[in-house]
């Protein structure tokens, strides 16, 4: 049995959350744990509800531990509960993984120093911030620490980790299962082939988020001692 302790974040990016799903709960014999701080149902930032099976004080250990990203994050980055209890976690954890902005949250509680990662395009900038050392790659491994970039990076991530615990057949096989054979119609999904118009408004629409997001990452720095607190 492979147990999975996968955070709930109110506000994530559900995507960000049920793409790593699909690929985890395929695995053999998984055990998924769908965490909160208390067992309810928690809503992503648009408006889906996922139930929560148990609260952090309930689920101390797990062979992986995984963070999701997305707008909620900004208030877990200085939530002491959140990031004592993912540091718990991870001590005894096969694997401390995150996609999207999740990485984020790792790096608040301490467990990027050091480590290559990567994250949402946006927020690359970030990671050395909290200690990490930026890795601009779709999928990331260093050591036990994989993360992911954003959203649909998350399948990609998933079937990197499925690979590493159960070996690349296993893997291949949900992805087969799963028939993941992206064919995007456009070739948009990143700033680097983005039309530039669509990325500046893109930008200029997330600001205020971004803002929040840069002082709570510049808060744990302090916190952490990392980063421009160093």
């Amino acid at each position: 049995m492979t147990t999975f302790a996968m955070l709930l974040v109110p506000e994530m990016t559900q995507l960000d959350f049920t793409g790593p799903y699909e690929v985890f709960a395929r695995c053999p014999q998984a055990q998924i744990q769908l965490v909160w701080k208390t067992r309810q149902l928690v809503r992503t930032e648009l408006g889906l509800s996922i139930q929560s099976t148990a609260t952090l004080d309930e689920v101390s250990s797990a062979d992986v531990l995984f963070v999701p990203g997305g707008r909620g994050i900004n208030r877990l980055l200085n939530d002491e509960a959140v990031t004592a209890w993912a540091a718990r976690v991870a001590r005894s954890a096969r694997y401390v993984t995150a996609t999207c902005t999740g990485a984020l949250v790792l790096g608040a509680a301490g467990l990027l120093r050091g480590k290559r990662a990567t994250t949402h395009w946006t927020a690359r900038e970030m990671l050395p911030e909290l200690g990490a050392v930026r890795t601009d790659e779709r999928v990331v491994k260093d050591g036990n620490v994989i993360t992911g970039g954003g959203v649909t990076a998350g399948i990609d991530f998933a079937l990197t980790v499925a690979a590493e615990m159960y070996g690349p057949d296993v893997a291949q096989t949900i992805q087969l299962n799963i028939e993941y054979d992206p064919a995007p119609p456009f070739n948009s999904g990143h700033p680097d082939t983005a039309r530039a118009e669509i990325t500046e408004a893109f930008l200029e629409r997330i600001a205020p988020r971004q803002a929040e997001r840069w002082a709570a990452v510049r808060q744990a720095a302090q916190r952490l001692g990392t980063g421009w607190a160093q």
